[in-house]
């Protein structure tokens, strides 16, 4: 640790020790690129500091690794994320309600789930309900409503998020994915349609973001 400048120097690394408490949660580690030794010293560091531990796009092989050290991890297969709660989060927030287009894009929406189970908040999902077939959406108005912020996963066109976002009043975060054919671009096509939603109070993170969409919707909600 150094002095009082909320960091702890690994050599490799500098681990946020401060994060909680400037943002609400602990440094998360992106996984891709790092070498499992790597990974296991910051979430070493990190548990060490009493911090919740969240590990996105972590590889079950190397989930495999960690656990061999870090007894308590968990880890979601769909999502591809790891953690470890630091404390039992008593969870009287109001309610987020996670959606998808397709089962396509679960992978993706429940990296959101993940991330938002983890920060401690009260979580719906409801999935398959694309404009495809708009009355699997209809169906489910109530639950819309009942939601305090909602995050709405969808590749192809994108068109779900103002759909949604044209039947509630909840701010609405908008997660472009990579599903769809060629003229797709790898999530780009879903992107500036989220973007250029005609409905108001849409906002939009990067394409396949589950974890961006978890974490401000988190912010939102507290």
């Amino acid at each position: 640790m150094h002095g009082n400048l909320g960091f702890s120097d690994l050599g490799f690394a500098k681990v946020d020790t401060d994060r909680c408490r400037r943002r609400g949660f602990a440094e998360v580690i992106y996984c891709p690129w790092k070498t499992k030794e790597h990974i296991k010293d910051i979430a070493r560091q990190l548990i060490k500091s009493k911090q919740d531990l969240l590990l996105t796009r972590l590889e079950k092989k190397t989930f495999s690794y960690l656990k061999k050290h870090i007894p308590l991890l968990k880890y979601n297969t769909v999502a591809r994320i790891g953690y470890k709660e630091a404390r039992k989060i008593s969870c009287k927030k109001k309610l987020v309600l996670v959606v998808s287009a397709g089962t396509s894009d679960i992978p993706v929406a429940e990296e959101a789930v993940i991330t938002l189970k983890v920060m401690g908040n009260n979580v719906s999902k409801l999935y398959d309900v694309g404009v495809a077939g708009v009355h699997r959406i209809m169906k489910h108005v109530e639950l819309l409503k009942k939601a305090n912020v909602i995050i709405v996963v969808a590749g192809m066109e994108g068109a779900l998020a103002s759909l949604v976002s044209g039947l509630t009043s909840a701010p609405i975060i908008a997660v472009p994915t990579s599903c769809g054919y060629g003229a797709s671009f790898e999530g780009l096509a879903a992107l500036l349609t989220m973007l250029n939603s005609c409905s108001p109070g849409v906002t939009v993170v990067n394409i396949d973001n589950g974890f961006g969409a978890g974490y401000f919707a988190n912010l939102i909600n507290k």
